[in-house]
């Protein structure tokens, strides 16, 4: 997976951005992937498709930011 032509780091702001905007959205009473989240790990009960996608778009973000990282630090191993 190659994230950028260079080195890679210029994503990052782009990957911190998306987390801080679309994984974090709305922002108050708490960010919705958190709350998607404290619902799946009570058992999802009650949960439908839409809340699904829902966790699957906010968490998108934070996916792609852990991805980067694992990638960034393997190659930094090398």
């Amino acid at each position: 997976m190659k994230f950028s032509s260079r080195s890679g780091i210029s994503s990052l702001p782009i990957i911190i951005l998306l987390c801080l905007t679309l994984g974090l959205a709305p922002f108050k009473p708490e960010p919705h992937v958190w709350q998607k989240l404290k619902w799946l790990f009570d058992g999802g009960v009650g949960m439908q498709a839409m809340d699904y996608f829902d966790l699957l778009l906010h968490g998108f973000p934070w996916v792609l930011l852990l991805i980067f990282i694992t990638h960034w630090s393997f190659k930094r191993l090398k």
